[in-house]
């Protein structure tokens, strides 16, 4: 892989970034991590087996409006970014030390990736049809079965994600980034070979016109 040490995969909830990078890692015989590791925004805000929603989670969702909701997940990531950087030059720069390593997450702003210029690091991002976006929520949160309460914290949750991926790939093709459909239809197996084929063309972060 021309002496790639860090592989970025980016994209908004729900794309399947996680199972997409974790396949990567496992095939390349990385180290898998998620920004969401780092410090989390709060969370998906539907109920799981092990808890119920959170009492903040709920007012996060349910008091602020979608343009509230990006402000505030944007600012997030922004804060974290230092962070992120400093997890990418040091993995970067340990050669053989340590094995390769996979990072995933929502964190990983195009811009501020496109502006890092650290060697042996490749980025793409994954990108889905909004009507695949909303099914994979949809089932994630139980929305069928959910009250309307419920359903209305998913909604909002949904409408941040979509304006997320439209702000997203705005700033990727301006300038000029790689993206992966990852909702047409194609297997795990399929979207790691067309992530690893992006990462084979890329000589730098951001200057790769592999595929789309």
């Amino acid at each position: 892989m021309r002496n790639v040490r860090v592989v970025l995969i980016g994209g908004t909830s729900n794309v399947g970034k996680s199972t997409v990078a974790q396949a990567v890692a496992e095939k390349l015989g990385f180290e898998w991590l998620s920004t969401d590791g780092l410090a989390r925004h709060p969370g998906r805000p539907w109920r799981v087996p092990e808890r119920e929603v959170p009492a903040h989670v709920v007012k996060h969702y349910g008091s602020l409006t979608v343009d509230e909701l990006i402000t505030s997940v944007l600012g997030h990531y922004e804060r974290l970014w230092p962070r992120v950087e400093e997890l990418i030059t040091t993995r970067a720069a340990e050669g053989g030390v340590r094995t390769g390593l996979v990072l995933e997450g929502s964190a990983l702003l195009p811009v501020r990736v496109a502006r890092l210029g650290v060697p042996r690091t490749a980025a793409v991002w994954l990108t889905a049809d909004e009507a695949v976006i909303r099914a994979r929520v949809h089932a994630a949160g139980h929305y069928e079965a959910a009250g309307d309460e419920e359903r209305h914290l998913v909604d909002k949750f949904l409408a941040r994600t979509k304006r997320y991926q439209t702000l997203m790939i705005d700033v990727i093709d301006r300038l000029g980034l790689d993206r992966i459909d990852a909702g047409d239809g194609r297997s795990v197996a399929a979207l790691v070979d067309s992530v690893l084929a992006t990462v084979d063309a890329r000589n730098a972060v951001g200057r790769s016109s592999a595929e789309r």
